[in-house]
């Protein structure tokens, strides 16, 4: 049976069944003009027009990638990872080629390259609409913990341009091409670190309590949309697993750095009180399940945080004598 695809307010959500399009229909929850797509339709259709709709029970094959909702388009942009553990990318702008990032990564940048300070998420909608519209796209970002500001740069000169942006701790930086993806990523709330302009940098609100409650990242994660190139960081390794249909993975919940909108994210008990006390591995793991593409982390930036943080003399650490030969015996003469 066709999976299907709806427009709401200019975003594509899905994939549906056709008794789930139908149902929303009937409720109320979509109307005869709401645009649908599915395999087969060379754009988005309003209900009306689409006589499955009314006469239901065709049958077909999965579908692919519908087409971008809107007609606006990010910008195409060029890039170069550079190092190992501590990665920086380096985009390649043409006249008049945009990127935008969160502020202070920039590492690097070349002449005629402008930089300006831009209220809202970076997408086309918001620095091009009214103030309501940058007011509410600053306040997504507010909401998961980003500033209010993000900095867009502008190669203003000719041939090429070049600005650069570093990680903020050791890890890997992500390439990711949302036109590949739907069109829409779900990432932790700290995660992102650049995109080409026109992609929107919003909030994913975890619906299900159990997620938000004890999910590693609460209510709030980030969401990323458009058809253009963005960067997301994590730390340590990469590891990337497509899900097929039905097929789950339970990792820890801090290791969970991106996911596609198909894949399902819930929140598991581990099974047993003795297990979660004494195993070191907490209460809940994430039960991701497909289909869809995750992205995973072997070091958590909160895991690392937490390992420092307990080795910092402050915190009764060891401090800086761990390699000494006396090791803490110094400590006995420190008055």
């Amino acid at each position: 049976m066709y999976n299907w695809h709806v427009a709401v307010n200019g975003q594509t959500v899905g994939p549906y069944s056709q008794q789930q399009l139908l149902a929303g229909l009937s409720s109320g929850q979509y109307s005869r003009s709401t645009l649908v797509w599915r395999e087969g339709f060379s754009g988005w259709l309003p209900i009306e027009q689409v006589p499955e709709l009314a006469n239901p029970g065709t049958t077909a094959a999965v579908p692919s990638m519908p087409p971008p909702v809107s007609g606006t388009h990010a910008h195409e942009i060029d890039y170069e990872i550079f190092g190992h553990e501590m990665q920086f990318v380096e985009i390649e702008l043409d006249p008049q080629e945009s990127v935008i990032a969160e502020a202070g990564s920039m590492m690097y940048m070349s002449d005629n390259m402008k930089m300006d300070t831009i209220f809202g998420d970076g997408s086309a909608s918001s620095q091009s609409g009214g103030f309501f519209d940058k007011m509410l796209g600053a306040g997504k970002r507010l909401i998961t913990g980003e500033s209010l500001f993000m900095t867009m740069f502008t190669f203003t000169g000719q041939g090429k341009g070049r600005v650069a942006f570093a990680a903020p701790y050791p890890g890997k930086i992500i390439p990711l091409d949302l036109s590949k993806y739907n069109g829409r990523i779900i990432c932790q709330k700290d995660a992102f670190l650049c995109a080409a302009k026109g992609v929107a940098v919003g909030v994913a609100f975890q619906k299900k309590i159990g997620v938000a409650l004890f999910g590693g990242e609460g209510f709030i994660m980030q969401r990323l949309d458009g058809d253009g190139l963005c960067f997301v960081h994590a730390g340590g390794t990469i590891v990337e697993r497509q899900l097929e249909a039905g097929q789950t993975l339970r990792v820890d919940t801090g290791c969970l750095v991106a996911l596609t909108q198909t894949v399902q994210y819930d929140i598991e008990f581990v099974g047993n009180v003795k297990s979660a006390v004494f195993g070191g591995e907490g209460f809940f793991f994430a039960n991701l399940r497909g289909p869809g593409h995750v992205w995973l982390q072997s070091l958590p930036f909160s895991r690392l945080a937490g390992r420092i943080w307990a080795a910092a003399p402050q915190a009764g650490g060891k401090g800086g004598d761990e390699g000494s030969v006396i090791g803490g015996l110094a400590n006995l003469f420190e008055k």
